[in-house]
């Protein structure tokens, strides 16, 4: 057997911490849109 099967570091759900870093992306992402669209209606 697999030593690393029996020490796991972390027991957290995989799944909670691909949620959190997909709406981290994503807000991140659209922080960047919302700020080049107000900067985009300033300028005009």
């Amino acid at each position: 057997m697999n030593e690393f099967e029996q020490d796991v570091q972390s027991k957290r759900n995989d799944f909670v911490d691909s949620v959190v870093g997909m709406v981290v992306s994503v807000g991140f992402f659209t922080t960047i849109f919302i700020i080049a669209t107000v900067i985009k209606i300033l300028g005009s």
